[in-house]
């Protein structure tokens, strides 16, 4: 028969849209079950494969769902304001606004074409101002309760993007943009989010969420919870606290070393050294700790000295590549004996070294080639020698407390987030700036300031080119004042939209209450394993702190993560654009069929890892579905035998776990089987029919198509999951169907053995043991080998065996003599 795919599937997405059939409310006598992708960047260029296969893994999640009962919420919308889309537009020589909405409006194209169940009634973009009017209100309230503030910090410039990175946007030293751009450092007076606020609670929350291992360690290094002593250090007059997870050796500190970044390093800097400094300022490229870790550790002597609080010794304080501002004080003790950091360092500018901590408890040799960090016993610290390391990490800490030198404190490696970007296409930072007044907050009632649309492009911040945005009354004195031109990280946009879905319409608040306890938290989340530390810690920590603000009632958005793998094209390579290895799903839809892409991309592996785009992989899966739809086009429906009845019930067992628990291409391997055990059998409509739901979830258009063809009016997509029932798996018929293809398959081996030597068997005799004889079926094998077969207990006395391979036989196992 002719196979017009693309006519079906048009037909059947115009049927779902016009009946509105994935549209939910949350009135529902149903459990509700939320399952989401990550909030995609529409991109110019428009969806592949590699796409198809990620949001077919939850499409295929969310209709399982649906069929099994639940009040399913699956929406889609888009990550819309950002530079890719402000860079790529001025590339092109259009309005950041228009080329966006031509992507997204190419995205919805593409989606539907898909067949994805999205509820698009409840669609968003972040670039509407319904939307980034309410991440305005958020910036307000968080700035109301002290959870968003503004200070002159060392920050990240990428010259290219000419803006600021957040630490997590620069990647060896280099704007995660352009590979090719060194990343700078500025002073600039930003606005953060105190996100560190709750770095207690992000912790310790982390291992009460059903995600990946990997993600959870990634979430957990990134936060880093270190347990330490804070020692005050005297400089210039000026207590300096200091952070050390090593108390212990403090009488074993020869230098300090401040970071490059430090708000008061130029106070530090005597008039002799300012030059030598300021020049080697200029080398450093990035504030992050890791960029910084891979560097060469170099640094200059500021002119100061500190006054070690243990021995009142005058150490040197350097300036140094190595250490970040925002990590303790910006400032460290450094421990050449103690720590190989700290050694290399003052081994490279022939700095003191003092030794600590004895293996022996001993007096040791000074001339070493590398720093002792394991433990022993205190000698050179004063009133603390003889005790182990361990003991006097406390002893000393008490001993500074009770001198007021010092303080036990937790330190966490998690920065308060940079929301700062200078840059056009992003939500208007709701602030106003008065000589008189100061920073003033936009008024709620005045909200969304709006994003102007003629700006000019060119260097630097396009917002500051349009004269009626930026001039503008005082919110307090009625005085002339200016508007902040910075606009937001994109990140706040996706740290909330999950809940923006579930009041998408609403003019008057961001959401209604009930309607997020009712939908909230999402179920099934999907998405990136890179996006493990920015937006996951993001939209946990915007969760924690709208619950505190009295939005929400849950601690955490998503209960539930998978990450999918990546598409490789035929090249090998990850599928993308600026690789040439793309395949459209226009193309694939045309030569094979939405439906076969979609059975292909999740039969390949499991849709965790990664996976290549085979054409003929998609041939295989293409016959099969041809199969499929021969079958029904062409079937009349009887009595389905036990075995049948016993295959498709063990089929909706296993398939159901295996979607599940995303083991999709175990399914897939059950859904062939299922269908090859009946294919050339009677079996009964009704059985057919729970076949043709398990392989809708994989296939919809075509199986929407089977169905309507069966004589049902409604939607197989609406329909109820098959439920297994027990009773009708019999073990021991199941048991015999799979000696029968075991015996099947090791007498198709022999043969193959026996044809490459040339020679030429036509006669097949197999031996079992007596209690197994009732299992093999003569004439079932005979028929699925294509050769005659006869079959002998052992321990019959006239069996023909003329090699004696009938003394081969094992349970479960009989000899085979070819003839």
């Amino acid at each position: 028969m002719k196979y017009d795919f693309k006519k079906i599937e048009s037909k059947w997405q115009k049927k779902w849209e016009a009946k509105k059939i994935f549209q939910v409310k949350e009135k529902s006598n149903k459990r509700k079950f939320y399952v989401l992708e990550m909030y995609p960047y529409p991109s110019a260029s428009g969806l592949h494969m590699g796409h198809a296969l990620n949001y077919s893994i939850g499409d295929i999640y969310a209709r399982f769902k649906r069929m099994n009962g639940f009040n399913v919420l699956y929406p889609m919308g888009f990550d819309s304001f950002g530079l890719p889309a402000e860079n790529a537009a001025i590339k092109a020589k259009s309005h950041p606004k228009k080329f966006t909405e031509n992507a997204i409006k190419n995205y919805v194209g593409q989606m539907k074409e898909l067949g994805l169940s999205y509820d698009w009634e409840r669609i968003l973009w972040s670039h509407n101002p319904e939307y980034y009017k309410w991440n305005q209100y958020f910036f307000l309230k968080f700035l109301e309760n002290g959870l968003i503030y503004r200070k002159k910090a060392p920050v990240n410039w990428c010259s290219k993007c000419d803006t600021v990175l957040a630490n997590e946007q620069v990647h060896n030293g280099k704007c995660w943009r352009h590979s090719d751009t060194d990343v700078e450092t500025k002073l600039l007076e930003q606005w953060f989010v105190r996100t560190t606020k709750y770095a207690e609670e992000l912790l310790s929350d982390i291992d009460k969420l059903d995600w990946p291992e990997r993600i959870k360690i990634m979430q957990k290094n990134w936060i880093g919870k270190s347990f330490g002593t804070e020692i005050d250090f005297e400089i210039n007059g000026e207590k300096f606290p200091v952070f050390t997870t090593r108390p212990d050796t403090l009488f074993g500190v020869t230098f300090m070393v401040v970071s490059a970044q430090h708000p008061k390093l130029f106070e530090l800097v005597t008039k002799e050294q300012k030059k030598i400094v300021a020049n080697f300022l200029k080398k450093i490229k990035s504030t992050k700790q890791e960029d910084l870790d891979k560097l060469d550790k170099e640094g200059v002597f500021t002119g100061s000295y500190a006054i070690n609080p243990a021995n009142k010794e005058k150490v040197p304080v350097w300036v140094g590549n190595f250490v970040v501002a925002d990590y303790g004080s910006g400032m460290v003790m450094a421990v050449p004996a103690h720590d190989q950091r700290d050694f290399e360092f003052a081994k490279k500018y022939k700095l003191p070294v003092k030794i600590v901590i004895s293996k022996e408890g001993k007096k040791v040799n000074e001339k070493f080639g590398e720093a002792y960090t394991g433990e022993g016993i205190l000698i050179n610290s004063g009133a603390h020698n003889c005790l182990n390391n361990r003991e006097a990490k406390e002893h000393i800490s008490v001993e500074l407390s009770d001198k007021k030198l010092g303080r036990k404190k937790i330190q966490y490696k998690l920065k308060d987030w940079l929301v700062s970007r200078q840059r056009y296409w992003g939500t208007p930072i709701p602030i106003i700036y008065c000589d008189k007044c100061g920073v003033q907050p936009v008024k709620e009632k005045d909200l969304p300031v709006k994003l102007p649309e003629k700006v000019k492009f060119g260097k630097g911040n396009p917002l500051k080119t349009n004269k009626n945005f930026v001039e503008v009354k005082c919110p307090q004195c009625n005085g002339k004042a200016k508007r902040e031109t910075d606009t937001m990280d994109t990140f706040f946009d996706s740290s909330w939209y999950y809940l923006r879905y579930c009041d998408s319409k609403n003019k008057k608040m961001p959401f209604e209450k009930n309607k997020v306890n009712y939908w909230m938290p999402v179920n099934q989340y999907i998405g990136g394993a890179e996006h493990a530390c920015m937006h996951l810690i993001y939209a946990r920590f915007f969760t924690k702190a709208l619950r505190d603000l009295g939005f929400v009632k849950k601690d955490e958005p998503f209960l539930k993560l998978f990450n999918q793998g990546m598409l490789h094209g035929e090249d090998g390579f990850v599928m993308s654009k600026s690789r040439g290895n793309v395949i459209l799903p226009e193309k694939v839809s045309k030569k094979y069929g939405i439906d076969t892409a979609r059975m292909f991309l999740v039969s390949v592996a499991s849709p965790d890892k990664d996976i290549d785009w085979s054409e003929n992989g998609i041939i295989g899966s293409l016959k099969f579905v041809k199969r499929v739809i021969d079958y029904f086009e062409k079937r009349k429906f009887g009595k389905s035998s036990k075995i049948v009845e016993s295959k498709i019930n063990l089929a909706i067992k296993g398939i159901s776990s295996d979607i599940e628990f995303f083991k999709y291409n175990l399914a897939i391997i059950k859904l062939r089987k299922v269908f090859e055990s009946f294919e050339k059998e009677d079996i009964s409509k009704k059985d057919a029919e729970n076949f043709l739901k398990m392989f809708s979830v994989f296939c919809p258009h075509i199986s929407e198509e089977l169905w309507s063809n069966l004589g049902n009016k409604n939607f197989i997509s609406l329909e109820k999951w098959p439920v297994c029932d027990e009773k009708k798996i019999d073990e021991k018929l199941e048991k015999q169907e799979e000696m029968i293809e075991k015996i099947k398959e090791d007498i198709l081996n022999i043969f193959k053995i026996i044809e490459s030597r040339g020679e030429t068997k036509t006669k097949v005799y197999v031996y079992v043991l007596p209690m197994e004889k009732n299992i093999y079926d003569e004439n079932i094998i005979s028929e699925k080998i294509g050769k005659p077969v006869k079959i002998f207990a052992v321990n019959e006395k006239d069996k023909y065996d003329p090699t004696n391979k009938s003394k081969n036989a094992k349970p479960g196992k009989p000899a085979i003599y070819l003839e």
